[in-house]
Parts: structure tokens; sequence; C-alpha cells
């Protein structure tokens, strides 16, 4: 299959995977796509919302879609970093009873990995998820493991509670493609959701995609080109959130301690890519970068005490860039 027939299949499958979705979750489109380009660009997502909007239904729902093996972590105070990589334990052998330490996997090991309530436990915890995102293995008493292909580490966050929560370090946050950000369900999709989840009735979801289906559109969005003024665009983006530039605009210097790093210009880069060979076209625009710009920019920005004393968040800032970019 060539690569101009792959996007055109996948054209055809994101209306399948958004119609298969649908019968299980209502509304939440938006965060439904955010989560898909994330996927398909072999990135990482932080949800972040209050309870009880469905984002573990959402995540569980996505991988029977997409044919992909599901872990759920519920992350806790006492969590260890060996209760999520896995660990060697020791068993005899029946013939010659030798004893001999083997591996037990742990719940990383699956194409999907949703790290619940990321922020409730401590930071060696945390950190445990950080080879794995980045280098997509673990090294477990000297030894190393590959993990599934395609990997998603997608973890949620609530943000009305902050007693016995850990903030996740920034290098952490840094990990995250995207932070995707639930909200409450109008009011006719609300009734919609209590009519479905009241009744005896539970869709049968079909597959769409296979892993290995999603691992060659993951290398496909590698091979989208791209014009040199869409990567000036995204960089040129990202370059103004960093207060110590001369070009960024007052109010980034006036509200950021710290803006966002080269790996938010890369994101910005694929997320439009991405974007771009979902809607079944062939290379991205500014456009597409202006998009993804909100869920790849967010979560790197650091406000100062100014911005905090002002009620001004870094989600605003963001927008105040794109509206004046």
């Amino acid at each position: 299959m060539s690569d101009v027939e792959a996007v055109a299949r996948l054209g055809e499958a994101r209306a399948r995977i958004e119609a298969e979705v649908g019968r299980v979750i209502v509304g939440q489109k938006e965060v439904v796509g955010q989560v898909l380009v994330c996927l398909l660009a072999h990135g990482h997502a932080l949800l972040i919302g209050v309870p009880g909007l469905a984002k573990t239904l959402l995540v569980n729902t996505l991988a029977q879609v997409l044919d992909l093996s599901f872990n759920r972590v519920q992350f806790t105070p006492d969590l260890m970093p060996s209760d999520i990589t896995g660990t060697e334990i020791i068993e005899e052998d029946p013939e010659t009873h030798r004893r001999r330490f083997r591996f037990v996997r742990g719940p990383v090991f699956a194409n999907v990995v949703l790290a619940d309530e990321i922020n409730r436990t401590p930071p060696k915890t945390q950190a445990a998820l950080l080879q794995a995102m980045q280098e997509y293995r673990v090294t477990v008493a000297g030894q190393t493991y590959d993990l599934p292909a395609p990997f998603f580490v997608l973890a949620t966050q609530n943000p009305i509670e902050l007693e016995g929560t850990y903030p996740l370090p920034e290098a952490q946050l840094d990990r995250f493609m995207f932070s995707v950000h639930v909200g409450y369900p109008s009011a006719d999709e609300e009734r919609e959701i209590v009519k479905s989840t009241t009744s005896a009735y539970a869709p049968k979801l079909n597959r769409v995609l296979s892993a290995a289906e999603i691992s060659g559109l993951q290398e496909l969005v590698r091979r989208v080109p791209v014009a040199d003024e869409v990567i000036g665009y995204a960089v040129e983006l990202t370059a103004k959130t960093r207060p110590d530039n001369p070009a960024a605009p007052k109010f980034v210097r006036d509200y950021l301690s710290w803006g966002a790093g080269p790996r938010a210009s890369q994101y910005l880069v694929l997320g439009a890519k991405t974007r771009a060979m979902l809607d079944g076209r062939y290379t991205p625009a500014r456009e597409d970068v202006r998009a993804v710009a909100l869920p790849v920019l967010r979560h790197r920005l650091v406000t100062n005490f100014a911005a905090e004393a002002e009620g001004i968040r870094a989600e605003r800032i963001v927008r105040m860039l794109l509206e004046e970019s």
C-alpha cells in the first residue's frame, strides 16, 4: 500500500473510530480527536478533569476499537516502581531443584497504559514511567526489556483535590505530548449519558485498526513532508514563550518564569502532521500548528507570582500568543 492510499484509508478509519467510540462515549469529540492525534504521533497524553467524566472509559473504549492491549494502574501513595515495571521472583526448577530468578512483567507491558491519578504517587514512582515513555523500554535488575509496540501512556490528573498529591516535575510533564482538558458535558449530552448508562444495553464494539496498522501509521506520520515555513512558524511560536527571548511579547516577560523547550516545537510539527493526515491531507499548514498549540504548550509554561496574583493561567498566555501570531 502506498503512502497516498494509507492516508486515504486513515481518513475512512477515522470516521469509523469516532462512530464506534461514540457508541459508548457521549460528546467529548475534541478530547477523542486529541487523544487519537497523540497516539498516531507516537506521543503520550495527560488528561485533566474532575472525577466522573468517563476518562477511564474513554481510554478503555479506544483501546478496544483499535484492538490494543490495555492495562490500568491506580496510582496511590504506597505504589512502588516495581508495581509498574515488574519484579524478579525466585522460583525452583521442578526437575533440577535449582533456584533461579524469573522476571514477572508489570502492567506497563501493554499497548495502552492508563496511569490513573498519577499525581497521587511520590516522584520516585512517577519516575518509573520516565524511561518507558521516552525509550519504550524498562530496565529491571540490570536487564532491559522492550515494551510492546505501539506503546502509549495516558495519565489522568484530578485538578480539584490537592491534599495528598505530588505535583508532576517539569521533566515528567514535558514527556507528555498533549495536556488534554476534559470538561463537563452539555445538558443534552448529560441526559444522553444518564439514559445510556442506566439501561441494560451494552454495545459491542467493532475493531477498526490493529496494533500493526497503528505502528505503520506512526511511521507514516514521520514520512509526511512539511514545508520549511510551517516548521519555522512552530519554532517561532515556541520561542516566543521564553521570557528571555527578545522577540517574546511583553505579557510573556511579565507573566512567565519559564517557556517551552525544543520538544514543544517537535510536538507542534508532529501534531500538525498527524492532524493533516487524519483530515486526508498530505502536508500540514500553519492552521494545523495553531490547532495543536494549546494542548502542546499549556503544560510546558511556568507562570510567575505576578500571573498567580492576577489569576492569569498558562492557557490564557497560549491563547494570547495565538491571537498575535
